[in-house]
């Protein structure tokens, strides 16, 4: 079970990962070990999936986002599986889901420029068969970011 100290901990390190153990002990009103035995904890439960780097897109030259809806007429195992391996081998995709409502999949992928995005239709599209792509380009990041509420962690 986790209290608000684990909450605060678990907000810290989303914020900033690389936050030393004494800065962080200090913001949640710890000693040193005992911080870094709560970090430990919530590493081995599960709650702390991974330690990442975010970077910057700019910098990375990849400021172009474009979300890709996708209809299939197939949805056996199989095709499932082959359109999960060509999205994987595709590293300016960045993020996909499965859906309900009238698309089947959404794909969040990372240009360089919007002209790139047909590099990547043309590699999805010669290596698993598709009914209907339809792409939109996002002019504008209002909201971003990898942090999640950690108010209805247990």
């Amino acid at each position: 079970m986790l209290d608000e100290r684990d909450r605060k901990i678990l907000e810290f390190l989303q914020a900033d990962a690389g936050v030393s153990v004494t800065e962080l002990a200090d913001r949640v009103a710890l000693s040193v070990s005992a911080c870094s035995r709560r970090i430990q904890r919530l590493e081995e439960s599960g709650h702390i999936a991974r330690r990442i780097v975010v970077l910057d897109r700019e910098k990375m030259s990849v400021p172009t986002t474009v979300y890709a809806l996708i209809k299939t007429a197939h949805h056996a195992d199989e095709w499932i599986e082959a359109f999960r391996k060509v999205i994987s081998d595709i590293p300016e995709i960045v993020e996909a889901h499965r859906l309900t409502g009238n698309y089947d999949y959404i794909l969040k992928i990372v240009l360089p420029r919007v002209e790139h995005y047909d590099v990547i239709y043309k590699q999805l599209v010669r290596r698993v068969e598709l009914f209907d792509v339809s792409a939109s380009i996002s002019m504008e990041e209002l909201k971003g970011g990898v942090s999640i509420p950690v108010s209805y962690a247990q």
